[in-house]
């Protein structure tokens, strides 16, 4: 089972999981644990909706909450061995699953603001001081941001040399601040990756 096979949650989800069921809990707890693929899209169908309207109300991003969702079921699937009935309801450790996704989603959001604060800080360095090694990651982190999609370029161009904050760049720039936090994200990730090991920010 791949990341490929798991279906996409839904863009706008309602707030209660589908209530019809073909299979008693126990039964599809049982045959998913045993790696019966069609129990994880039962169990993707049952319970999506109200795990994407958990992240959802957690992260504030519906791109992020379906992220989220995402890696809860791929969780759910590569953990399997581990469910024990005996502890509760297969539905109750899929909510476990889902707290902490969120948790780490959280501590990811984290990591990608001191991410941006810590490339800003190496530029200004660069400007201010002129150590060779700051110079050399200035100009490392130009030429891997001149590699981003124009809207990325310029929300984190924004961010680091603006040292303007999501809002202000939402405001800055008359883009939703989804939509600003979306290109801020993915602009960080594919930045991070070209860097590493290059440049350690």
């Amino acid at each position: 089972m791949n990341e490929q096979q798991i279906p996409a949650p839904p863009a706008a989800a309602p707030p209660h999981a589908p209530a019809e069921a073909s299979l008693a809990e126990e039964e599809l707890a049982r045959r998913l644990v045993a790696g019966d693929e069609a129990c994880l899209a039962e169990a993707y169908r049952r319970w999506s909706t109200l795990v994407h309207t958990l992240a959802r109300r957690s992260l504030g991003d519906a791109e992020e909450a379906a992220d989220v969702t995402q890696q809860v079921f791929l969780g759910v699937w590569r953990g399997r061995r581990g469910f024990r009935p005996d502890r509760g309801a297969i539905g109750g450790w899929i909510v476990g699953i889902t707290r902490r996704k969120i948790a780490d989603a959280l501590s990811a959001r984290t990591r990608r603001t001191d991410l941006a604060a810590a490339v800003g800080s190496s530029s200004a360095l660069a400007v201010r001081d002129g150590h060779p090694e700051a110079v050399l990651d200035r100009i490392l982190v130009q030429h891997e941001l001149a590699k981003l999609p124009a809207a990325q370029q310029r929300v984190l161009r924004l961010a680091f040399y603006a040292d303007l904050t999501q809002t202000q760049i939402a405001e800055h720039t008359g883009w939703p601040l989804g939509t600003v936090k979306s290109h801020a994200r993915r602009g960080l990730h594919q930045l991070r990756g070209g860097l590493a090991p290059d440049v350690c920010v």
